[in-house]
């Protein structure tokens, strides 16, 4: 009986530690020694087998079994579920229960109900639940647990917290943790809080260790206040973490998840902070720290952060290396963006698709749509994302013919479109003027009965009646929508207005607009241009007025162009003067509209666009003052006015691009002969020859 028990503990000393060559040697040694039927050291072979990865020496023990009891099911399909195998689990579970007289005891049940959320097969849940309750299992705290992982992963959160209610005295930490978490991340944030005051309670009232809140407590804690944005209470469960002895600095776990809450509150100092004293950084702490400050518009230090991330050689998976594209993509950071593109080609993670459709989705919003196209055919199996990518991408450049016949190829290719797709090609349509095309796919998606049309789809409508001029049918749309029509649409046909100079649809959608979304100060800018480019100067002042009142301002102007692979950013307002070279680019600006004023008649802030009240040369200097003039500036002065035929200027502002400018940029490619690209929030606007190829509508 030593030998035995000695061999069991060696074995289960192999199995935590994943001793395989010891292991297989106790295997020989129990058989020569007469234990090969000995079904407690079976158990121990499969147990051992199965956390060294061996599932088929696990199941050759298994067959060879001639007395399988609870444990000997239980082990094999903990297992299976381990590695990964839920339907293999499960599938022990049924030939258990038919060809064994052994029970499922909790155990058993736990792995098997582990093995659904796995799956995502709620259904076989709720039966296994069935199981557990004629069993007498339902409250013990790892079938409780288990039970409302199930819930909650399936989307039945009410049956969830019927199941942690049922609990009662008997929940442990695990079930209390499932029930957090389950809320957290069903985005129940405040009950998941709620769930964990209930947990400090309780712990006071009885004084149990059992319920002392672990990393994965305070890990689900965490994403309830970073979907909340609840600062103030993050702030108190970091403090708690600390004072129940966990070090954020070693614990990879709760590191990345406090990071990601600071973040996700805008508090990124704080977030800083955290992130600069943990021991060892990894991929995914990288990616939220860049992610987080580019999406609060500090794209310098965003930079900065990648750079040091590079330099780190840490590694990235698909969902890493998507997200920093993403950030690339969204700064038009081309450099880097090829940079990310050569490491992902030598990386197994690049062959991800999601990777693959990031790069793609790059290279378009950078302005290359011919990169995107040769990469898109390069991958071996894109899905839909990848094409509505492409398709979208491709209207965004006005190519709206080529997006249609890649939406008829995506077809022929037996690659079913969705809403988002329909989406993306409505709106290459409207961008490219395509009115047949588009009302003929928008009559489809009415008709399609798995594709249901949504306020966005209605709003492509919207706009291509707008750059028609039929802004009156563009209404009565809106006003016969199944859905209430959204803010987005009405914006539309607001800025349609505009460009047509409809002071009286102008007005209905204006109100229509402030009514709905008066907190907004873009509806107040559009809607006073409507007035101010009719010569409605008393309503457009009433307008500006009405803004002030509500303290709105309008957002700030932010272009940015890579001259020389630095990357330089201008801010609207005269914020040129903080640049070194603010007077060169001035000097520069003035030179060409000199000579576009005797080649082409230009005149620097036409009647058009003309700000009321000011005199022609202030107007000239204000104009001078735009964002995306001042970077066209400084590529012209590294660069030079005469260069001819060559690589486009390319320019990308977080703004629609303003008429003046439009204007300006229309007269310099015909000055300077060469094409310039300017990524605006809309599109993108090719200048080339004196015309732009939005064809004066954006």
């Amino acid at each position: 009986m030593e030998r035995r028990k000695m061999i069991a503990d060696l074995l289960r000393a192999s199995a935590k530690s994943s001793a395989l060559r010891g292991g297989v040697q106790l295997h020989g040694a129990l058989t020569k020694l007469g234990f090969g039927s000995d079904t407690m050291l079976g158990n121990n072979l499969i147990d051992m087998y199965a956390k060294c990865g061996e599932l088929d020496m696990a199941g050759e023990v298994f067959g060879g079994m001639r007395d399988r009891n609870v444990v000997s099911w239980t082990a094999l399909m903990v297992g299976f579920l381990q590695h990964g195998d839920a339907a293999g689990c499960l599938r022990l579970l049924g030939e258990m229960r038919a060809a064994s007289e052994a029970a499922p005891n909790e155990y058993t049940l736990s792995a098997s109900l582990k093995a659904c959320c796995v799956a995502g097969d709620t259904g076989t849940g709720v039966g296994i639940h069935g199981l557990c309750v004629r069993a007498g299992y339902e409250e013990h705290d790892v079938v409780a647990s288990s039970l409302v992982l199930v819930y909650s992963k399936g989307g039945r959160i009410g049956d969830a917290r019927r199941v942690f209610d049922r609990a009662g005295l008997g929940r442990g930490i695990a079930t209390w943790n499932a029930m957090i978490s389950g809320y957290a991340h069903a985005g129940h944030g405040k009950d998941a809080l709620l769930v964990f005051r209930e947990m400090r309670r309780r712990r006071r009232r009885q004084h149990e260790d059992h319920h002392q809140p672990d990393e994965f407590t305070f890990a689900s804690l965490l994403k309830a206040c970073s979907g909340l944005g609840a600062t103030r209470e993050g702030a108190q469960v970091h403090a708690a973490m600390a004072a129940s002895g966990f070090s954020t600095a070693s614990n990879a776990i709760l590191a990345g998840a406090l990071v990601d809450m600071y973040v996700k509150c805008g508090r990124l100092p704080v977030a800083m902070q955290v992130f600069e004293r943990l021991e060892r950084k990894n991929a995914i702490q990288w990616t939220t720290v860049v992610v987080g400050h580019a999406q609060e518009g500090q794209v310098k230090e965003a930079l900065e952060l990648f750079r040091r991330f590079w330099r780190s050689g840490s590694r990235a998976d698909a969902h890493v290396l998507s997200s920093i594209v993403g950030v690339l993509a969204d700064f038009a950071l081309v450099e880097q963006g090829r940079q990310v593109h050569c490491y992902a080609v030598k990386s197994p993670a690049g062959t991800d698709v999601s990777a693959g459709n990031s790069i793609v989705d790059m290279y378009l919003k950078c302005g290359l749509p011919d990169e995107a196209q040769r990469m898109f055919r390069e991958m071996p199996a894109p899905n839909v994302v990848s094409w509505t990518t492409m398709i979208n991408g491709l209207g965004k450049h006005g190519l709206g013919r080529e997006a249609v016949g890649l939406f008829e190829e995506m077809r022929a290719g037996g690659v079913e479109p969705d809403e988002v797709t329909y989406l993306a090609l409505l709106s290459a349509c409207s961008h490219a003027g395509l009115v047949d095309e588009c009302r003929r796919y928008f009559s489809c998606i009415r008709r399609d009965r798995t594709v249901r049309p949504k306020a966005e789809h209605y709003a492509c409508m919207v706009d291509l009646l707008g750059r028609a001029g039929e802004l009156r049918e563009a209404r009565d749309l809106i006003r016969t929508m199944p859905m209430e029509p959204t803010v987005g649409v009405w914006q539309t046909l607001l800025s349609a207005c505009r460009v047509h100079k409809d002071v009286a649809v102008g007005r209905e959608a204006g109100d229509v607009l402030l009514a709905m979304d008066g907190d907004n100060p873009v509806n107040y800018v559009t809607l006073s241009n409507v007035f101010a480019e009719t010569g409605a100067w008393r309503e457009c002042h009433k307008v500006r007025d009405a803004m002030r009142r509500r303290g709105l301002k309008k957002q700030g102007g932010c272009s940015w162009v890579e001259v020389g692979k630095e990357v330089h950013f201008f801010y609207g307002g005269g914020d040129e003067e903080t640049h070194p070279q603010a007077g060169d680019i001035r000097r520069v600006l003035r030179d060409v509209e000199t000579r576009m004023r005797e080649q082409l008649g230009y005149c620097a802030g036409d009647a058009q666009f003309a700000l009321h009240d000011v005199d022609e040369e202030s107007r000239a200097e204000s104009l001078r003052a735009h964002s995306e003039r001042l970077a066209v500036g400084l590529w012209l002065l590294r660069n030079g006015v005469d260069g001819g035929h060559g690589e486009p200027i390319r320019v990308y502002k977080n703004l629609r691009v303003c008429g003046d400018c439009h204007e300006f940029f229309k007269g310099l490619s015909a000055v300077v002969r060469r094409a310039l690209v300017v990524r605006d929030a809309n599109r993108f606007h090719r200048f080339e020859h004196g015309a732009c190829s939005c064809k004066d509508y954006w």
